[in-house]
């Protein structure tokens, strides 16, 4: 569960154990989206009027294409996290580090704050190996499977500091 009624949360904490599915509504095209649900527990309490504390944890299976060879990669994120989230009107509003609710609303609904921290916590790029010897430029042929045999193509700006076709001075 992501999702807590305020009045609630003014009385007590309330302990956060839920998940948050690669399929939610939440999630913007262009997303690096979890694999799977993204897990998400700790606790949330009121951290005085129109603020509240988020303290908890999230843990997923990033995917995306290696950034060398373009095969599927998998790695997993894990993050703790420290929420401070606040209504609009409090002075805090315009710092970078505390997330905006609105005063008129009767839920806390912590799946926006998650969805931005997940987005920092995943990597942005990923390859499959440090290894990886990635596409050939000429062809396209993944270079890790083995030889493409193509002549490497030598840009002709270069060929002057060639010691064979250049005029050594």
């Amino acid at each position: 569960m992501l999702s807590f009624d305020l009045r609630d949360l003014a009385a007590q904490a309330s302990r956060v154990d839920g998940e948050l599915p690669e399929s939610d509504p939440i999630w913007e095209e262009g997303d690096a989206r979890p694999r799977g649900a993204l897990r998400v527990t700790g606790r949330v309490s009121a951290a005085g009027p129109g603020r509240f504390y988020f303290s908890g944890h999230l843990e997923g299976v990033a995917t995306a294409s290696c950034r060398r060879c373009l095969e599927p990669v998998e790695e997993p994120v894990k993050a703790d996290l420290h929420l401070l989230l606040v209504d609009g009107s409090s002075d805090e509003a315009d710092e970078a580090d505390v997330y905006l609710i609105d005063a008129r609303e009767r839920e806390l609904d912590l799946r926006p704050a998650i969805r931005e921290e997940w987005l920092l916590a995943a990597p942005s790029y990923m390859v499959c190996s440090d290894a990886c010897l990635g596409l050939c430029p000429s062809c396209g042929a993944n270079k890790n499977l083995g030889a493409c045999g193509c002549t490497p193509a030598v840009d002709p700006r270069w060929h002057a500091l060639s010691p064979v076709g250049g005029d050594a001075r």
